[in-house]
């Protein structure tokens, strides 16, 4: 399962950067030199999600309407 975390780019060298949180390489198990998969979510498009979908932080659980028939 994705791990959604935020964190700042930091100059290494002549490359960039980031650290991934302890709790995270833990939980993930997470070995120096394994390979990783990163993706980039910039705060502003996360706020565009968030326009149109709505935030999972207001979400209210789901209740039904009607009883289903079986």
């Amino acid at each position: 399962m994705a791990k959604l975390f935020k964190t700042k780019v930091r100059k290494v060298g002549t490359s960039f950067g980031v650290l991934i949180p302890m709790e995270i390489i833990t939980k993930e198990n997470i070995k120096e030199g394994e390979e990783i998969e990163v993706s980039i979510l910039r705060e502003r498009k996360l706020e565009a999600i968030n326009r149109l979908f709505g935030s999972i932080k207001n979400a209210k659980p789901f209740e039904r309407d009607r009883e289903e028939y079986q």
